[in-house]
């Protein structure tokens, strides 16, 4: 036997964790959603089915917790596009499935500027990341639908993940008004040429 292999019961462990960690982002970002980053990790650790002990074994901060969330979903939002190209019926209909994606991925953020009160560099990069890993994706679906002539409004990638992102951020409890749907008609615009002002 390979002495360098791991062992069943070596590989096994590392399985566990890795399913426990998947479990407790997904758990945690589904949690924050619905009540902001400071809901109680033990909160976390039940919808993940698992102790709290093993909660801070991944995660020994919230701000731990909370940064591996927040760059877990921003990973699984630019993984998406290429997916969603591939699968919708047009590249249209990929982008609005897309922002929505990222409209639901915003909804976990809720309470995330108070996490890094006195860290504005570790804010900073978290939004740095947002630039880095989903302008590019966003850009890409943009240019397929343009090719498609689908897309006639001259906007940037930047700009709409901007736009979209100001829309969520004020975002009241309001039980007449519906973000989902601004957005729709937001991204919906990108279909006509636009009046000069």
């Amino acid at each position: 036997m390979n002495a360098s292999a791991p062992r069943p019961a070596a590989r096994r462990r590392r399985t566990d964790a890795k399913r426990n960690e998947d479990a407790l982002l997904e758990a945690a970002a589904s949690v924050f959603a619905a009540s902001g980053v400071d809901a109680p990790v033990r909160e976390v650790a039940a919808a993940a089915g698992v102790g709290v002990a093993t909660l801070y074994r991944h995660f020994p901060t919230r701000s731990d917790l909370v940064v591996a969330v927040y760059r877990h979903q921003v990973d699984a939002c630019a993984d998406a596009g290429p997916a969603l190209l591939a699968s919708e019926a047009s590249p249209f209909a990929a982008i609005l499935r897309w922002v929505h994606l990222y409209v639901d991925f915003l909804g976990t953020k809720h309470g995330l500027a108070r996490v890094w009160e006195g860290d504005p560099d570790g804010f900073t990069a978290l939004h740095r990341l947002i630039v880095d890993r989903l302008v590019p994706v966003l850009t890409d679906m943009l240019a397929e639908a343009r090719a498609s002539a689908e897309v006639v409004a001259p906007i940037t990638a930047y700009q709409l993940i901007r736009a979209v992102g100001d829309l969520v951020a004020f975002n009241p409890p309001d039980p007449q008004y519906d973000v989902r749907r601004i957005v729709t008609l937001l991204v919906s615009g990108l279909r006509q040429q636009q009046p000069h002002p």
